[in-house]
């Protein structure tokens, strides 16, 4: 009886370790997963491109008042978030469009969705405290700039035209943009590429080129 119970004892404190080990092993794939995560906002976007001037949009906040969205005449740089109620990443970016908020003075940064149910969207501004933001819901923006995933988002500058754009699934990705247009290139993953490729281009022995 004591041999079994011996063993009985040992072989739960097995299946203990084991179960230690597992979730050590899962804890460390989310961290490899978050270090090879792109660099920053993914561009998937066949509608419209860096450097061009986005068209001229005139929409409705949730208030009431007309907000115009793109054109020539843009004369602040804009920052078009678009979101949904039921996106939970969408969710977990906010807090941290309200500090860019209060960091980027110099530029209007607006909601944007194309839900069909006003009553939702205003019960979603109330509840995250987003009042502060223009939130305006239009089917024809999201086409305009190409939304196919969400969170989503184009920085435009003053004038109009497109500084970055793409999908944002992190502060990192949604901060890239603003570092893609002030290094004048279509997203971080365009500027590491070209990087990469003048790398292999000085390396290359002078017979390869």
């Amino acid at each position: 009886m004591t041999v079994l119970t011996i063993a009985v004892v040992l072989l739960w404190i097995l299946v203990v370790a084991l179960a230690i080990t597992v979730y050590a092993l899962t804890r460390q794939i989310g961290v490899l997963y978050e270090r090879v995560a792109p660099a920053g906002a993914l561009m998937l976007n066949q509608a419209i491109n860096v450097g061009d001037v986005a068209p001229e949009l005139t929409v409705e906040a949730l208030e009431g008042t007309k907000l115009m969205v793109g054109g020539p005449r843009t004369a602040r740089p804009q920052l078009v978030f678009f979101l949904a109620p039921d996106c939970p990443i969408c969710k977990s970016l906010l807090p941290v469009l309200k500090s860019m908020m209060r960091r980027e003075r110099g530029i209007d940064i607006i909601l944007a969705s194309d839900g069909a149910d006003r009553e939702e969207h205003a019960a979603y501004v109330e509840q995250h405290d987003l009042q502060r933001f223009p939130y305006v819901l239009s089917e024809v923006l999201g086409r305009t700039y190409g939304v196919a995933k969400l969170p989503y988002a184009v920085l435009l500058r003053t004038g109009g035209a497109v500084g970055a754009l793409g999908i944002v699934n992190s502060r990192e990705h949604l901060e890239s943009l603003f570092e893609a247009e002030q290094l004048g290139v279509a997203s971080i993953q365009d500027y590491l590429a070209q990087r990469d490729g003048e790398h292999l281009y000085v390396d290359a022995p002078a017979k390869e080129r």
